[in-house]
């Protein structure tokens, strides 16, 4: 795959640590959800270096001396519900971040992306969306979000995940050339039931430890 400037991959021992984590399936849940956390904190750490800042003066207890704030409201808009994961860890940097939901399945014929929630909060038109979802696999349900929110107004959107599929990556690049893709490692292929290979499972199940991949 060629490099393309809107594709970050994010390269350091503590991330290949927490995947690790993330892939052994005999992980237990707390092991899972403390690895799928850290990876939020650090995906939302570089995500933010798209964000706009402004110069300011503060005052500390000495002199006047020129510093940054940021000059936009963050949204973190996570895609249901394995989306949800990563969310506490970007909080952590921007804690009055404001946080929407869109809650998107996929149907496990046809791949498509189906939208059957969603609740976002005003003034997207002026803030930096940050789009969470663990895994970049075909990229139908990616897109599919990208594209509802600027329907909704919203004109800077990131979009992070623990894991990409080089499909996912391929499709979201098409359709939205102008949204920045973060990820902390980008995988082989998918398989012929759209599961990235050799991805983790399913993130949703593994995090709210519901029905075992």
């Amino acid at each position: 795959m060629p490099k393309n400037k809107y594709l970050q991959i994010i390269e350091h021992p503590l991330v290949l640590l927490y995947i690790t984590k993330l892939r052994d399936q005999n992980s237990e849940v707390q092991v899972f959800r403390e690895a799928m956390d850290k990876l939020g904190g650090i995906l939302g750490y570089h995500a933010l270096s798209h964000v706009s800042t402004k110069d300011v003066q503060v005052q500390t207890p000495l002199e006047i001396t020129s510093g940054m704030k940021l000059n936009k409201t963050v949204y973190v808009i996570p895609i249901l519900r394995a989306g949800l994961s990563l969310v506490q860890g970007i909080l952590y940097f921007v804690p009055n971040a404001k946080v929407g939901h869109i809650g998107i399945y996929r149907d496990h014929q046809t791949h498509e992306p189906i939208n059957y929630y969603d609740n976002l909060p005003d003034g997207l038109d002026n803030g930096t969306c940050i789009v969470v979802d663990p895994m970049l696999a075909t990229g139908g349900s990616a897109s599919h979000a990208i594209s509802y929110l600027k329907e909704n107004g919203a004109n800077d959107i990131v979009f992070t995940c623990v894991i990409a599929a080089p499909e996912g990556i391929k499709k979201v690049h098409t359709d939205h050339p102008d949204v920045p893709i973060v990820t902390s490692y980008l995988d082989r292929e998918l398989n012929d039931q759209a599961y990235i290979l050799p991805g983790l499972g399913d993130a949703g199940d593994r995090y709210f430890d519901t029905t075992p991949f």
